[in-house]
């Protein structure tokens, strides 16, 4: 790998490296494929919506499902290395822990009908963006110069990225 990589090729890395959640993702990387991402899961909702798929399964489409299901372990694998390239552990992947007590609490509440376990989900739910901002904090934050306690560095010394 080189200087001379598309965003496409960045977008594709993390699919390539489909479970690998060893070593670093540079900023290019993780971003890219985010973004390629978002513009496939949109036109995939598109395509459910003139089709009329969509809400099939919950509020997604039977595609929009199987899309987001094959692509759970890339987007764990890439995040964790983008985390790996700023020099923490993957243990910082807890902190989505308060958004999936909020949806379950959510879920739960509507299902019963009580207004209380929306007020946990509420609460939950507030300390989940917290975190979330933490996260995302993260994912911007440039990775570690030099090696570090993951691996080398994904950049050589002119600040392109070295060869693996």
């Amino acid at each position: 790998m080189n200087s001379t990589m598309t965003p496409i090729d960045w977008a594709k890395r993390p699919i390539e490296k489909y479970a690998d959640f060893s070593g670093r993702a540079p900023r290019a990387e993780y971003w890219w494929y985010t973004l390629g991402i978002i513009v496939v899961a949109i036109a995939i909702s598109i395509i459910e919506s003139v089709v009329g798929l969509d809400h099939m399964v919950g509020p997604y489409g039977p595609l929009s499902l199987l899309f987001m299901l094959a692509l759970i372990v890339p987007g764990l694998a890439v995040t964790v290395r983008r985390l790996h390239d700023t020099n923490r552990s993957a243990w910082w992947l807890l902190l989505i822990a308060p958004y999936v007590v909020a949806a379950v609490l959510a879920v739960m509440a509507m299902k019963t009908g009580s207004m209380a376990g929306l007020g946990s989900a509420g609460v939950f739910g507030i300390v989940g963006l917290v975190c979330a901002v933490v996260l995302l904090v993260f994912m911007v934050l440039p990775g570690t110069p030099g090696d570090n306690r993951y691996g080398p560095s994904p950049y050589d010394k002119a600040g392109s990225t070295a060869a693996e």
